[in-house]
């Protein structure tokens, strides 16, 4: 079989400009047909198979990422994608004010708390790094680039949402396991003691041994990328056989978890993304 031919700037001006569309219709909170999309593109993109199309929305979505913006839900980040797409990409959204607002809106909007639910079929696998340890050569910058994802990443409203959703978790996980005695012990520790531990939730194992929990929100997709500090990072190093990081993703949607214990290291890429800088 063949090898697909590399897209060209038309193509890719073509796919992209659909899925920056369906973007602002997701971010907007509107229903749209994925399908009914990508047949719609094909009638444009006569060479290309509707599984060539997915995959370059798979492409489209990492290349988002790459620019600090959100990507649809549904259309899993795929690397080693052309350097067209991040081109064409940046070009296209320095003038979808549009998504600016709807994204900067997204990621700053205040949380409620999840419903209380059965808690049954919340846990996911956790996704799989690529190149874990290493640090990725970088992208050139691009002047659109607009960090949406850090700016979630501060959102105090969201974060608190999503310490009482894994507080909620947990006791319901010790009450299943029959350990009622526990479930009754586990603490906000971001509340009660302080948020410079390097961890947010103390729970426990059925047991009796220490869990050590720090919970990462997000109202977009399980492989948005997540901040974390040089604390949290020794902490889990040090307290590895305690510690677990929980991710919570589709907060706002169906909020689900998967857990990545023991170092942060271990399980993802870790980008040096500042410096403090001081004199003597």
């Amino acid at each position: 079989m063949a090898a697909e031919r590399d897209w060209s700037r038309l193509e890719v001006e073509a796919i992209v400009a659909d899925y920056l569309n369906m973007l602002a219709l997701e971010l907007a909170g509107q229903t749209y047909s994925k399908a009914a999309r990508r047949r719609q593109l094909m009638a444009k993109l006569t060479q290309r198979s509707e599984g060539s199309i997915e995959f370059k929305h798979a492409n489209i979505s990492a290349a988002l990422i790459e620019l600090g913006y959100p990507y649809i839900s549904g259309y899993k980040p795929r690397n080693n994608f052309q350097q067209l797409v991040l081109d064409v990409l940046a070009a296209q959204l320095s003038d979808r004010r549009d998504i600016d607002a709807l994204a900067l809106d997204a990621v700053a909007r205040p949380a409620a708390n999840a419903p209380l639910e059965d808690f049954s079929d919340v846990l996911r696998e956790p996704p799989r790094a690529e190149h874990p340890h290493q640090v990725r050569e970088p992208r050139p910058e691009y002047a659109v680039k607009r960090d949406y994802l850090q700016r979630e990443s501060q959102n105090a409203s969201l974060g608190l949402a999503g310490e009482e959703y894994v507080l909620r978790f947990e006791s319901w996980r010790l009450w299943k396991a029959g350990a009622k005695h526990l479930a009754d012990r586990v603490e906000h520790i971001a509340q009660t003691r302080g948020d410079g531990l390097g961890y947010d939730v103390l729970s426990f194992e059925p047991d009796g041994r220490e869990k050590l929990i720090e919970v990462k929100t997000t109202t977009f997709g399980a492989l948005t990328p997540f901040y974390v500090s040089a604390n949290e990072v020794r902490v889990s190093e040090a307290r590895k056989e305690d510690f677990h990081l929980y991710r919570v993703f589709e907060f706002r949607k169906k909020p689900q978890v998967f857990d990545l214990p023991g170092p942060i290291a271990k399980h993802v890429a870790l980008d040096p993304v500042s410096f403090v800088a001081r004199f003597g």
